[in-house]
């Protein structure tokens, strides 16, 4: 089920990247990043209620963590800004290439409390394809 899941957050991030990218080509691309995150709060606070969760907050969260919100705005602001001059597929082809780089990093060192995963060699080959991939999709 969890593959399912993981698809499906494949096609809504290019829905989101393609409508997030349109958004920002009416109104700039800081107000789209504001309205978009402003939707976003509106719709986790629905499901919130409807589920009846109450929010506690525990006091040894690491203070980092709560970075990632920022990372969001950033995520959110730095794909529109790159819709528009690449496109869809580049934009999110880069990404995935980014976050394939920045995964196997925090995997192989365990950063930010992970489970070790050590590199394996045999995911250069992957590596090489998606690198490939990008190339022909971006000069050809």
């Amino acid at each position: 089920m969890y593959n399912v899941y993981t698809g499906l957050i494949g096609v809504l991030i290019s829905i989101m990247v393609a409508f997030n990218g349109v958004l920002a080509n009416y109104i700039g691309n800081n107000y789209s990043s504001v309205i978009i995150h402003i939707v976003g709060l509106l719709g986790i606070s629905f499901i919130l209620l409807l589920n009846k969760n109450k929010m506690s907050m525990p006091k040894n969260i690491p203070l980092y963590l709560y970075s990632a919100g920022a990372i969001g705005v950033l995520t959110v602001l730095f794909s529109n800004i790159s819709f528009n001059t690449l496109g869809a597929s580049i934009t999110l082809s880069l990404g995935l290439l980014g976050q394939s780089v920045s995964s196997i990093m925090i995997d192989n060192y365990g950063l930010f409390g992970m489970k070790v995963d050590k590199f394996n060699k045999k995911k250069i080959i992957g590596f090489a394809l998606i690198s490939l991939g990008i190339f022909i999709m971006t000069f050809y």
